[in-house]
């Protein structure tokens, strides 16, 4: 390991808005009865063990897998009366984003250190309003692992308040028209969509109108993207749904959609 890493991972230790769990006690009881920390239900609650955040009273909003936290920093900073917890597995990433967060003395915006498919043993029933997923890895041969599959939307839905959103934001083509047939499979609420969010024809054929913050905040990769003349696609939906998600079957195209993809751009992400 390379001595700015073990710098990096050091000084993590001293940021009070950076969560870094044991993966060890979260898993004491199996991967299938994951045990709470004690930081669940009581993100808001400043007072309490672990307790990081601003208000009492704020919507919590979640970034997964988040990287170096840009994302999650600049809606921070237009949204002072949300509180916003990035969450992302990579410590010398979440770095970054802890460190500005302690300098600017952010008091909305807190970090975890886990993996996504641990979220539950973190977050309450009902504790989390919006969630944000930007430029996830479209995992083309693994639909488990992809961010907005089924078995993902029901933990989702686990943490999240009645008419929660999830917003995706890729340069995937791949896995937005992946989400759309989830969407459509499951007769989820589709809120606004866009296959290319900054051509301007895009801005009058949206079931709703994308919110500045869509547009006006970016990512490292989605920068990067556009550069190259990568089209940034958007979805949001509303994750309310009675009994098991289904997965779309026969709605999606997956040879078609992933061939496009490869033709464009690599799936590798190790830079986020």
């Amino acid at each position: 390991m390379g001595h700015d890493k073990l710098r990096k991972f050091a000084e993590n230790k001293t940021f009070s808005c950076l969560l870094e769990p044991s993966a060890q006690e979260v898993l004491a009881d199996g991967y299938e009865h994951l045990r709470d920390h004690p930081i669940k239900g009581h993100w808001f609650r400043k007072g309490d063990p672990g307790g990081v955040t601003a208000s009492p009273d704020a919507p919590l909003v979640l970034e997964l897998g988040c990287g170096k936290g840009e994302y999650t920093l600049e809606l921070a900073r237009r949204n002072p009366g949300r509180n916003y917890v990035g969450v992302d597995i990579k410590g010398a990433r979440l770095w970054r984003g802890a460190k500005t967060a302690t300098q600017e003395n952010m008091p909305n915006v807190a970090f975890l250190r886990s993996r996504v498919e641990f979220i539950t043993a973190f977050f309450a029933p009902g504790e989390v309003s919006e969630i944000w997923l930007t430029f996830s890895d479209p995992q083309p041969q693994s639909e488990n692992k992809r961010l907005t599959s089924p078995l993902f939307l029901d933990r989702y839905r686990s943490i999240m308040a009645p008419g929660g959103v999830v917003h995706l934001k890729t340069d995937s083509r791949f896995l937005y028209e992946y989400t759309l047939a989830v969407i459509d499979a499951n007769d989820l609420k589709l809120i606004a969509c866009s296959t290319d969010l900054y051509a301007s024809s895009t801005q009058e054929a949206q079931p709703s109108p994308i919110g500045p913050e869509v547009r006006g905040v970016q990512t490292f990769y989605e920068s990067m993207f556009l550069g190259q003349g990568v089209p940034i696609t958007y979805l949001s939906f509303i994750i309310d749904h009675d009994g098991p998600y289904v997965y779309p079957e026969q709605k999606f195209d997956p040879a078609r959609w992933r061939d496009l993809d490869e033709g464009r751009r690599s799936f590798s992400h190790k830079e986020k």
